[in-house]
């Protein structure tokens, strides 16, 4: 299975994880609403931000992201927060502008947001 390539770092600014709880609420003529869960897996989306040191970083994640993944395809990459490895996909095989960013003269940085189940 395809890693993501080390040349694409993944910032800790810009971090924000979101999930659907995947539960149906029935809400009753009386009384508190009943919930079951509906899947025993959930789908989180995990929003990041990736570095590039240089235009020749992002453009070998870009052969990656075109070739070996084909946009849609999973890939592991190491959780941002728990540090474990997690088996994902970028949501709807999107991703964001590529930007200069203001660390360092000629780096880039690029928006993402993956999903995986949990």
């Amino acid at each position: 299975m395809a890693s993501l390539p080390a040349v694409a770092r993944v910032m800790f600014d810009g971090q924000k994880r979101s999930f659907d709880p995947s539960v149906l609420r029935t809400e009753m003529e009386r009384g508190v609403p009943k919930q079951r869960l509906l899947n025993t897996q959930v789908l989180v989306k995990q929003a990041m931000v990736l570095y590039f040191s240089s235009i020749a970083d992002w453009e070998t994640f870009d052969t990656w992201y075109m070739g070996d993944i084909k946009r849609i395809g999973w890939f592991t990459l190491i959780h941002p927060f728990t540090g474990k490895q997690i088996t994902a996909r970028f949501e709807n095989g999107a991703l964001g502008d590529l930007v200069p960013d203001e660390k360092l003269p000629g780096d880039y940085r690029m928006d993402a947001v993956v999903e995986y189940l949990r």
